[in-house]
């Protein structure tokens, strides 16, 4: 008989990775997420501080950083 874990998880994206995976939400990540797949040099490793300085480098206006403190919340979640 197989011992399973159930507490086991599978490893959790990088943030980056994720937010390229939303889609539809009907928010303001829905945006941000369709601006990153667009974006060649977007951080896809990132955690959540890459990103932000990714934006910063790209003078993204405060929207944009209001939608990666919703984005980082849904991501913490799973």
């Amino acid at each position: 008989m197989a011992d399973y874990d159930d507490d086991q998880q599978e490893p959790k994206p990088a943030f980056g990775k994720w937010l390229l995976t939303q889609r539809d939400r009907g928010d303001w990540v829905d945006g941000i997420a369709e601006a990153a797949r667009a974006d060649r040099t977007f951080p896809k490793n990132g955690d959540p501080e890459a990103v932000r300085a990714h934006l910063r480098k790209q003078q993204a206006d405060g929207d944009a950083f209001a939608a990666i403190d919703d984005a980082e919340s849904d991501w913490m979640a799973v």
